[in-house]
């Protein structure tokens, strides 16, 4: 299991930077590459392009099932590994997106986490430590072997 967990560790980063460029290029592509907060900035996107925004986050999402799945042997190490990999994937999107452009420039940012079904809007600090959060108890129920 260790393994399985460290190679879908590198699988959500490589994903996380994947989608960071995909990002950065959009919001070059959209005249928002330097726009503090997505709040205000996804006001200006025609809604053609919000339903591919969409389709992009449903692929991830996609993905992230669909890894989990073919790791997992038992439906309770597929949803491990599902919040695993996903809680990495979380964590080093916002690393890559700071990393390329800067941004969030706070954690105190405001983000649009996710668009379906509707826009789910926090500060950048929330999801980071709610991954942050899933990587330590999954670690923690890994240590105390109640996750074999």
């Amino acid at each position: 299991m260790l393994l399985k967990l460290i190679l879908l560790t590198v699988f959500g980063i490589a994903m996380a930077h994947l989608e960071g460029v995909v990002v950065v290029y959009l919001r070059k592509a959209l005249g928002m590459l330097d726009s503090e907060s997505n709040k205000e900035s996804i006001e200006k996107i025609a809604p053609k392009f919000l339903t591919i925004e969409m389709t992009r986050e449903a692929a991830t999402i996609i993905m992230l099932v669909v890894i989990a799945y073919l790791a997992g042997n038992t439906w309770i190490e597929k949803g491990i590994f599902f919040l695993w990999t996903f809680a990495f994937w979380d964590l080093f999107y916002y690393l890559s997106l700071y990393i390329l452009i800067k941004w969030p420039p706070s954690l105190k940012t405001t983000d649009i986490l996710f668009l379906i079904p509707k826009p789910w809007i926090a500060p950048v600090w929330f999801p980071v430590v709610v991954s942050s959060l899933t990587i330590v108890v999954i670690i923690l129920l890994f240590l105390l072997h109640i996750v074999k």
